[in-house]
């Protein structure tokens, strides 16, 4: 077991300021080597925390946490920081079910003053904390630590415009990993370039250029200092015109891995007023070879298996994501006209093969979902046939764009909604719990889900040649049942039709995506008791196939809808709506089943499914309760609620404040 020093003397922040400078560089190589002991273990993002470990140690000796307000961005990069506040023994349970949140938490220590999960946030919050500190007539200095392509965010920028316009005490560190604001100066670079080529610039360099003729001993010495000059001016003048230009102070940049000159530069920067920005150079990664040659590979990792002392992801079987990049790729061979778009997330999403295979077909927008969703309506309304690959949780961000640029306009965009319902230790933030409620109430949308990865391909096909307006389609993350079957080309299903599975007599399951095989297992658990129960694959939740709906409802004792959703207007509302128009009697004879209308807390998937009451057993046992009662009642969110609630309050963290 290794055996640290200066580490287990630190509980909070007020024990770095008797260290020296040479025990506080000994606590940022214990720090890194425990992050990578415990990531390895636990899973995590790995990069991001590596890269910032003495710019969290310089923060917290320089700052008085949590007196001052520290609010991280994402807060996948503060995993030193809750290390250095109070949370190091708890930091073993990082990401396990009732440990330790892999972002930032108010309920788990008063070290977090804003939850974090979502990117580009910071700005906006910590300008929000310090108007709140103007107005209660208080001190303390607000910290936002922005980095790790969160600048790319619209919000990000909002904030950074409305703070630079106020004369508010406010300090911004921009983490620039190179892996983080390259696409923001993607993005800046017509700016930067403007003055770069400036005739007053240009002019200059000429006549360095006519006068180094007249000196041929310097002249090769006397250029390459001019061109220097040029790329000086291009990469450190520049970004501080820019940022200076909104308002801000721009102070560095500053090599953020050089602790003595990043607390010193801190120290001034404290006593300072008005809004300022401190451009902090890391390396994502620093400290593990592995990470540091392939950032992008360690931002966010599975537990890690050691062979001959090299870090390896560990194995796991055919994703859904996977298989929706691989389709994607053989449906855009036969149309030219198909195009994918990220937000930032090729590798997360499935698509680094189709960039690779149709660069000019292939767009990056960076973090911003709304933009995304925008630009894809923009290139349907022009014939082009968009896929918007994202995740659930954050497609809830473009909602707006949803509704009034792709909805309300009928443009076939199709948004493939990777990591739908629970995505495990990743937590509240990150399940997609919420996209069958948020799209349902959209209008004259396609909504589907596969329960295997045949499926998805047939989906995936389907939605491709389908020209009826926005289609959405929803898949988890987890590994695909039977990856045999995708040996089939895909088939063209009938947008609306279900499929049934099995017969019953005593009541059915509609079930949606992954939980038709959760039904299944349920139904044959009740046919030990005696009691048949048929399935049906639901895989279009809108529109609904209500031919199958109605006969059903007129034939079976129960129905039960079950869904890895909230119940608070998802799949199960929209067939008791369908019910109620119809016959308001049936709507007595529905068993709603889902996930509990509350924040659910992280922890791995099947663990958190099974505290839902979503395993095949607590599926059957609910039923059984259903059936068990006298007296039928009307429709209602079932037990998942009570089982959260008996114990904890949900997402409430074990450990903290």
């Amino acid at each position: 077991m290794t055996r640290y020093e200066i580490l287990p003397t630190v509980d909070g922040p007020q024990d770095l300021e008797g260290l020296s400078m040479e025990q506080l560089e000994q606590l940022c190589g214990e720090v890194r080597d425990y992050i990578i002991r415990t990531v390895g273990r636990t899973g995590g993002h790995l990069a991001p925390s590596l890269g910032v470990v003495e710019l969290t140690v310089a923060l917290h000796r320089v700052f008085r946490s949590p007196g001052d307000k520290i609010v991280w961005d994402v807060g996948h990069q503060s995993y030193t920081h809750k290390i250095l506040t109070g949370r190091r023994e708890a930091f073993r349970t990082l990401r396990q079910r009732h440990g330790l949140s892999g972002f930032c938490r108010r309920a788990e220590s008063p070290h977090d003053p804003f939850g974090t999960g979502h990117a580009s946030t910071s700005i906006s919050a910590a300008f929000g904390i310090a108007a709140a500190r103007d107005l209660r007539g208080d001190d303390e200095r607000v910290v936002a630590v922005i980095g790790d392509g969160a600048l790319s965010g619209g919000l990000a920028f909002e904030g950074l415009d409305n703070a630079g316009g106020c004369s508010r005490d406010l300090i911004v560190i921009l983490n620039d990993n190179n892996m983080s604001i390259s696409p923001t100066v993607g993005a800046l670079s017509r700016h930067l370039t403007d003055i770069i080529t400036h005739p007053l610039f240009e002019q200059i360099k000429r006549d360095v250029w006519e006068i180094t003729e007249r000196l041929p001993r310097v002249t090769g010495t006397v250029r390459q200092i001019v061109q220097r000059m040029e790329e000086s001016l291009k990469g450190l003048l520049t970004p501080g015109l820019f940022f200076e230009s909104l308002g801000f102070r721009y102070l560095g940049p500053v090599p953020g891995h050089h602790l003595p000159r990043l607390i010193g530069l801190l120290e001034k920067v404290r006593a300072m007023r008005g809004p300022i920005l401190v451009h902090v150079i890391t390396q994502k990664g620093k400290g593990l070879p592995d990470a540091e040659k392939n950032p992008r590979k360690f931002h966010g990792i599975a537990p890690l298996q050691t062979e001959n002392g090299k870090m390896e992801p560990a194995r796991s079987g055919l994703t859904y994501t996977k298989v929706f990049g691989e389709t994607l790729c053989e449906l855009a061979a036969e149309h030219s006209d198909l195009v994918a778009i990220t937000a930032a997330m090729p590798d997360g999403t499935g698509l680094s093969r189709f960039a690779s295979d149709y660069p000019d077909r292939f767009f990056d927008v960076g973090i911003a979902e709304a933009h995304a969703v925008t630009f894809a309506g923009g290139m349907a309304a022009r014939g082009a046939r968009p896929v918007v690959a994202v995740y659930s949780t954050f497609l809830q961000r473009a909602f707006d764009s949803l509704v009034h640029d792709v909805g309300l306009q009928r443009l076939p965009v199709i948004f493939a909604l990777d990591r739908a319902g629970l995505v495990g230790e990743d937590g509240a933030t990150h399940h997609g719990m919420f996209d069958l409620s948020y799209l349902g109430c959209i209008p004259g949308i396609t909504i589907a889900a596969p329960r295997n990865g045949a499926e998805l391909r047939d989906l995936l096909y389907t939605a491709v040649h389908a020209r009826r307006g926005p289609f959405a389609l929803r898949y988890p993350r987890a590994t695909v049942p039977d990856p045999d079957a995708l040996e089939q080309p895909p088939r063209l299903l009938e947008i609306g039709r279900w499929e049934q599975l099995k017969p019953g007599g005593d009541g059915c399951f509609l079930a949606v995506g992954p939980l038709v095989g959760v039904a299944l297992a349920a139904a044959e658990h009740l046919h030990r008791d005696g009691l048949e129960f048929g399935v049906v694959n639901a895989r279009f939740v809108k529109p609904l196939d209500e031919a199958i709906l109605l006969r059903l409802a007129s034939e079976q004792p129960l129905l039960v809808t079950l869904e890895e959703g909230t119940v608070a207007g998802g799949f199960g509302t929209q067939v008791a709506l369908a019910l109620t128009r119809r016959d308001g009697a049936a709507g007595a004879r529905l068993l709603q089943l889902g996930l509990p209308d509350c924040y659910i807390e992280h922890g791995a998937r099947e663990e958190l499914l099974a505290a839902a009451g979503l395993s095949p057993q607590g599926v059957a046992e609910q039923v059984r309760a259903r059936l068990r009662r006298r007296a039928p009642e009307a429709a209602h969110p079932a037990a998942g609620d009570r089982r959260w609630s008996a114990s904890r309050r949900p997402g409430e963290p074990a450990v903290g404040g």
